[in-house]
């Protein structure tokens, strides 16, 4: 056997066509003259955080596809959260309504928060693999504090230069 790819050559209405990897079976290919009336489309990619891909007119009452880094949202609830298995701690997480009318479960980052209900928050993407959450709360802007103890890493927790 050659170091490439295994070829097993085929029989099909007298053609003799190669089938790259043998895997029991034949793997039908695709003829030249199939793939120039309809060429391979590419894989489309889905967005991982799909309530910042969105908008929502409210004069015509009917969501819109306006994406964006960031929303901004009323908490409408604080809780907490145990993450899962390998882990054990006690994780700070808000349901937020977003400006587009969506409701999503966000992460509250850092040591202590000052949120609570009818908080307005801003919300980016950012997974949390631990509580199966996609989204964070950016520290430090609207009604969120920063962090005054932090001394490295500030910027993501919206922390000041101590003096």
């Amino acid at each position: 056997m050659s170091g490439g790819a295994l070829l097993r050559e085929r029989r099909l209405h007298g053609i003799v066509r190669a089938s790259p990897l043998w895997l029991g079976f034949f793997v039908p290919v695709a003829t030249i003259n199939q793939l120039r009336r309809n060429p391979r489309k590419a894989r489309l990619s889905k967005p991982k955080t799909v309530a910042l891909q969105r908008g929502f007119n409210t004069v015509k009452n009917k969501p819109t596809y306006y994406p964006s880094p960031f929303k901004r949202g009323v908490c409408v609830k604080v809780t907490t959260k145990t993450p899962r298995k390998p882990n054990s701690a006690i994780r700070k997480i808000a349901r937020v309504r977003l400006s587009n009318q969506q409701e999503i479960t966000a992460y509250i980052p850092g040591e202590g928060h000052n949120l609570q209900e009818h908080s307005v928050v801003l919300v980016r993407g950012g997974r949390v693999k631990d509580v199966s959450v996609r989204y964070t709360v950016v520290r430090g802007k609207l009604d969120t504090a920063g962090l005054d103890k932090r001394r490295r890493g500030r910027s993501r927790y919206g922390a000041k230069r101590p003096k």
